[in-house]
């Protein structure tokens, strides 16, 4: 019997789309945007507290969440109750920070990871620590959603851009209360994108903007007063169906930018001069500063 843990939206898509190819009896523990996707993608769902599931459970599987310390908290009740407990790592950034609870370090028995460049940076940054490749179960059935789908043609001389949001001030606040920690927002990396539309390469016919799960629905209306070219910033469209009906993909560092590049999409992180560097380590992607620089240096020479 598995404990599966899971709260944020990342750890749940890929803990519950493993769930549904493993053939072990489980129980669930789910708070925040997992229970939905669990749903979604599992049906029928009967969770228990943190405490039953352990104390059922021979061993626990978890996610990583930065809104939620209920993961952390699976991690210390599993080992104090002598039991392995495993987390399934879901991104390629801030590794450490997702294993801090109140002061300290909070480390499962055994990490897993979804590809080789995260096992590589999971590998630096616990060099002490069991580190396993499982495919990423999440990409496989997105590849498999991907060939399902079908997109409206549209006039091939303009383009569709969708720009996928993150809560970046809220997560810095958070993991070391600062909402500039990394040196910019949410709000500074969009209006970097919106100011530099233009240079994207090609005649925008539209710009979507998608909130995070965690965010408000109602967070970038102000974008749509400050751009036109901005038609929504809230939609009821999974997001793969907005990925596909897209051209271009645009974000901080977000897991949807990886979605999109599997979808064989353009996609273009617009992480704004004074921000960290991108980490996602996906060579496909662009990086709005660069694009911008090498426009200026042509207008320059």
């Amino acid at each position: 019997m598995i404990a599966v843990v899971s709260h944020d939206a990342g750890g749940a898509e890929i803990l519950s789309s493993w769930l549904k190819r493993s053939k072990e009896t489980y129980c669930l523990v789910l708070d925040g945007p997992a229970v939905g996707i669990f749903g979604r993608k599992i049906g029928n769902l009967q969770t228990h507290s943190l405490e039953v599931a352990i104390d059922m459970s021979d061993w626990v599987l978890c996610g990583t969440s930065w809104q939620s310390n209920l993961e952390k908290r699976a991690i210390i009740q599993a080992k104090a109750a002598g039991k392995k407990v495993i987390a399934f790592l879901d991104h390629w950034v801030n590794y450490l920070e997702r294993f801090q609870f109140e002061g300290h370090t909070v480390y499962p028995d055994e990490l897993w990871v979804g590809d080789v460049n995260a096992e590589r940076i999971a590998r630096k940054t616990f060099p002490s620590m069991k580190v396993c490749i499982y495919p990423n179960p999440y990409f496989a059935d997105i590849q498999i959603e991907i060939q399902s789908m079908s997109r409206d043609l549209r006039n091939s001389a303009e383009c569709s851009i969708l720009y996928v949001c993150e809560p970046i001030r809220e997560h810095a606040l958070v993991a070391y209360g600062n909402e500039r920690y990394w040196g910019y927002t949410e709000e500074d990396a969009l209006r970097f994108f919106l100011e530099n539309v233009a240079l994207v390469g090609c005649a925008i016919s539209e710009v979507t903007i998608r909130p995070h799960p965690s965010e408000n629905k109602d967070k970038y209306v102000w974008a749509g007063q400050e751009s036109s070219s901005v038609i929504e910033t809230a939609s009821t469209k999974t997001l793969m169906q907005q990925i596909i009906e897209a051209d271009v993909v645009v974000g901080c560092e977000s897991m949807a930018m990886v979605v999109a590049l599997l979808a064989r999409k353009r996609v273009i992180s617009s992480i704004p001069p004074g921000g960290k560097v991108c980490s996602l380590p996906q060579p496909a992607i662009e990086h709005l500063q660069k694009i911008v620089s090498k426009h200026q240096g042509i207008i320059g020479g």
